[in-house]
């Protein structure tokens, strides 16, 4: 059961759907590749500076669990683009458990540069685009951005043409394939 234009929407496709809706424009999308994973960073940061369990190799921290929840969200969704997705976010998960150890004031530093600087890139892209971002409708869509992305690479490879049909994926602005 999907319920499109609500908080619940059950599947892959309707994410997509939504999330594509606000992301046609070719240098939008160039802009999320990189603004994306920087606010994603900057949201592990923040998330592992709470530490609880403090293990040397992989610690449990906020950062952790958020990541596992919001994994198993990706799972459910699509578990083959999840999975194809997880490596970034671990590479991300795992630097930003490394900066999070800095001194906090230097920490604290980098969290507000790679933040503010992720968003003014997005921020450009939607400006360039003419549509605010998807999460001004639908704050829950800035967990998306990244399943989005993974997509938009997929479809740019040749694989899961399946979601070709979705607005925004792999095809820009004004074109059909």
């Amino acid at each position: 059961m999907e319920r499109t234009g609500t908080l619940i929407m059950t599947s892959l496709r309707d994410q997509l759907r939504s999330y594509g809706d606000y992301h046609r424009n070719p240098t939008n999308k160039l802009t999320h590749f990189v603004g994306v994973p920087l606010v994603t960073f900057s949201i592990f940061l923040v998330l592992s500076w709470f530490r609880f369990v403090a293990a040397p190799d992989w610690p449990i921290t906020a950062a952790t669990i958020f990541f596992l929840v919001v994994f198993l969200y990706y799972l459910r969704l699509d578990w083959p683009v999840a999975l194809l997705q997880a490596p970034v976010n671990l590479l991300l998960l795992g630097l930003a458990d490394r900066v999070a150890m800095l001194p906090f004031g230097r920490s604290f530093l980098v969290f507000c540069a790679v933040f503010v600087l992720g968003w003014i890139i997005q921020l450009i892209g939607h400006a360039i685009e003419g549509k605010r971002p998807a999460l001004a409708d639908n704050f829950l869509q800035v967990f998306n951005a990244p399943l989005f992305l993974t997509a938009e690479v997929l479809l740019l490879l040749g694989f899961r043409k399946d979601l070709r049909e979705e607005p925004g994926l792999g095809q820009p602005q004004g074109t059909t394939l």
